[in-house]
């Protein structure tokens, strides 16, 4: 299995620090949050992402993709009853596609809970068919650029819409295209009334991407979810992608998060 972790962690570090540490700590690959860099990735030019793909590579380590794509940017909205909002939103995510391309990256993680929430008087039909409008374009370009889309259900305490795997599931197979899955995240999946490992088992194929915290908003083994069975039902359906670890307390610090979240993981993972 190949370990990721999420830069935002490292909050006001250099990205050229946290390449080089997660690098020493053991991770295969770190996971970019766009608004760490700039509020809008069109403002960071061709080399700029050309000198953060070789710094990556200098420290020996992929780029996995980006995540937090919405975060900072103004006026974006997946199911947002006027069209032009969506079509600013449809372009955007072109621009994501290539940004994360250009960056070596494979897989773009959609969350944005605050962008995509049903606002008043939109159905659900409404909003799955302005989901699928807003990532068609970006479906194609992800086609051509070898990224996958990946849409993250999430709890119902942060968004109205698409709460579950089988939900998101059944959205992004209405466009049929290898570019276009879901991923899964343990705090989210934490929320369903199945079991993780059982989540894991319905999900697979349409997976391609795993997240991995603890429902406590922290990595892993900084609370009581137990990774071992998680680990046997990733292995049981043939997972080997990436495991990347994302939270969202950082009170232990990047250095103490990044460590023992690594060691759980290789613990839980190892047969």
């Amino acid at each position: 299995m190949k370990f990721a972790i999420c830069n935002e962690i490292f909050q006001s570090w250099k990205l050229d620090d946290t390449f080089a540490f997660a690098a020493r700590t053991g991770y295969d690959a770190v996971e970019i949050a766009p608004f760490t860099i700039a509020n809008h990735v069109t403002e960071i030019a061709a080399p700029e992402r050309q000198r953060i793909r070789e710094s990556a590579a200098r420290a020996g380590l992929a780029i996995s993709g980006i995540h937090w794509v919405l975060v900072k940017t103004e006026g974006l909205y997946l199911t947002h009853p006027d069209a032009s909002v969506r079509r600013r939103t449809a372009r955007y995510f072109v621009d994501l596609t290539d940004f994360c391309a250009d960056l070596g990256g494979r897989f773009i993680v959609v969350g944005s809970p605050k962008q995509r929430s049903l606002l008043d008087g939109v159905t659900v039909a409404d909003g799955r068919q302005w989901t699928l409008e807003v990532f068609r374009d970006a479906v194609k370009r992800a086609e051509d650029r070898g990224v996958t889309i990946c849409l993250e259900p999430l709890a119902p305490v942060e968004t109205n819409f698409i709460n579950t795997a089988e939900d998101a599931i059944r959205l992004t197979r209405e466009l049929n295209s290898p570019a276009l899955k879901i991923i899964l995240d343990v705090k989210a999946m934490s929320s369903e009334a199945k079991p993780i490992p059982q989540i894991i088992r319905d999900s697979w194929p349409h997976f391609a991407y795993f997240h991995a915290n603890d429902p406590n908003l922290k990595g892993p083994g900084f609370g009581d979810m137990d990774f071992k069975p998680i680990a046997a039902a990733l292995r049981e359906v043939g997972y080997d992608g990436f495991v990347s670890v994302e939270v969202f307390n950082f009170d232990e610090g990047p250095e103490v998060i990044a460590t023992r979240s690594l060691a759980c993981l290789r613990a839980a993972f190892t047969p």
